[in-house]
C-alpha cells in the first residue's frame, strides 16, 4: 500500500514491471507457452531469416553490379537496408514475445518497439524519396536522375536521422508512464496520442506518394502517345515504364501490407472499445512482416539484371564452398605427389611450344626415344 501511495503522489509508475502496464491495458500475458505461441514464434523465426537473407542479397547485388550505381538503385538499396532492419527488429520481437515479455525491463520494452518504429519510418521515407526521384526524372524525360552521389547519400543520412528520432520519441517522454488512463491497448506503454500522430503521419505520406505516382502515370501515358515510333525512343519508353512499374509495385504492396496495421493503430489511438484491436493485432503484424521479403521477389521477376546478379552471387557462394572443400582434400597429398604433378604440368607446357614455367636442370623432360 505504501508503494501505491508513493506512486500516486509522484504521478509516475516508472518502477513498475511490464506486466503492470499490460494488465492496465487489459492485454493479458500468458505465463506458459501455448500451441499458438509456438506456431507464431516458429513462423516468425522463419520469416525473419528469409527477410534478413533476401535483403542482404539485394544490397550485395546493388554493390556488385555497376549498372545499379544510380540514385534510384541507391535508394532501393537503402529500402533493402530498412527491410533488413525490419527483419532484425522482428527477430528481436520473436525473442521477447509471449511469456518472455514479462522478463523485459521498461527500457528493453521501449527498445523492442523503437526498432520496429524506426524500420517502418525509414521504409516510408525511402518510398517517398523514390517517388520524388521518379517524378523529377520522368518529367525531365530521363531514365536516371541527374542527382550527384553525394546528394543521394545526404538524403539517405537524413532519412535515417528522422527515422531514429521518430523511434526515440516515446522513450524521450511521449508515453503514458505518468498517465495510465492514456495508455494504448496494442502498445501498453505508448500514449494513445502518439499512436494517432504516427498512424496519421504515415497514412498521409501514403496518400502523397499515391498522388505523385498517379500524376506520373498520367504524364507518361500522355507523353507515350506523342512519341514517334523510332526504335530508340520505343526502347527508352519501355525501359522507363518497366522501372516505373517495379517501383509502383513496391509502393502498392507496401501500402497493402501496412495500411491495415496503421488503421488499427489509429483506432487504438482513438480509444475505440468496440473495434477489438487486440483480436486483429497478430494478423496485421504478420501481414506487415511479410512485406519485408516481398521486394526481393519483385526485383527477381521485374529486373533481369538484378535476377542475373542474384544468380551470380549465389553461384559464387556455392563455388567458393566447393573450392574450400577441394583445398581441404588437397592437404592429404604427399610432397612426392606434388612434385610429380608439377613435373607433369611442365612436360605438357613444353610439348605445346614455349614452356610457361622456367625449368630446372633436374626437371627437364626425358628425351624422346629414337625410332628404329
Amino acid at each position: 500500500m505504501g508503494t501505491e501511495t508513493v506512486c500516486c503522489e509522484e504521478g509516475c509508475y516508472e518502477n513498475r514491471s511490464v506486466r503492470f502496464y499490460y494488465n492496465n491495458s487489459n492485454k493479458i500475458i500468458s505465463d506458459e507457452w501455448r500451441k499458438r505461441d509456438y506456431v507464431v514464434v516458429s513462423l516468425g523465426f522463419t520469416v525473419c531469416f528469409i527477410v534478413i537473407f533476401s535483403n542482404l542479397l539485394v544490397m550485395a547485388a546493388i554493390f556488385k553490379n555497376r549498372r545499379f550505381h544510380f540514385p534510384i538503385y541507391y535508394l532501393l538499396g537503402n529500402l533493402a537496408l530498412a527491410d533488413f532492419l525490419s527483419g532484425v527488429s522482428y527477430l528481436h520481437l520473436m525473442l521477447h514475445t509471449g511469456p518472455w515479455t514479462i522478463k523485459l525491463s521498461i527500457k528493453q520494452w521501449f527498445v523492442r518497439q523503437g526498432l520496429i518504429d524506426t524500420s517502418l519510418t525509414a521504409s516510408v521515407l525511402n518510398l517517398l524519396a523514390l517517388a520524388v526521384e521518379r517524378h523529377q526524372t520522368i518529367f525531365s524525360m530521363q531514365l536516371h536522375s541527374s542527382m550527384s552521389t553525394r546528394r543521394v547519400f545526404i538524403i539517405i543520412v537524413c532519412i535515417w536521422l528522422v527515422a531514429i528520432f521518430i523511434g526515440l520519441i516515446p522513450t524521450m517522454g511521449w508515453n503514458c508512464l505518468c498517465d495510465l488512463k492514456e495508455c494504448s491497448k496494442m502498445a501498453p506503454m505508448y500514449h494513445h496520442t502518439f499512436l494517432m500522430f504516427w498512424a496519421v503521419l504515415n497514412l498521409l505520406t501514403f496518400s502523397i506518394m499515391v498522388a505523385i505516382y498517379t500524376r506520373i502515370f498520367l504524364y507518361v501515358r500522355r507523353k507515350s502517345r506523342q512519341m514517334s515510333q523510332h526504335t530508340s525512343q520505343i526502347r527508352h519508353k519501355e525501359t522507363v515504364l518497366s522501372l516505373m512499374k517495379t517501383v509502383s509495385m513496391i509502393l502498392g504492396l507496401f501500402v497493402i501490407c501496412w495500411t491495415p496495421g496503421l488503421v488499427l493503430l489509429l483506432l487504438d489511438g482513438l480509444d475505440c472499445d468496440r473495434c477489438q484491436v487486440l483480436v486483429f493485432e497478430k494478423y496485421v503484424l504478420v501481414l506487415a512482416e511479410c512485406n519485408s521479403f516481398v521486394n526481393p521477389i519483385i526485383y527477381c521477376f521485374r529486373d533481369s539484371d538484378m535476377r542475373r546478379t542474384f544468380k551470380d552471387i549465389l553461384c559464387f557462394l556455392c563455388n567458393r564452398h566447393r573450392d574450400q572443400n577441394g583445398l581441404s582434400e588437397a592437404r592429404f597429398t604427399t610432397m612426392d605427389q606434388e612434385n610429380h604433378n608439377l613435373r607433369t604440368i611442365r612436360r605438357k607446357e613444353d610439348t605445346n611450344g614455349v614452356p610457361l614455367v622456367r625449368q630446372d636442370p633436374d626437371d627437364s623432360p626425358d628425351p624422346p626415344e629414337e625410332r628404329a
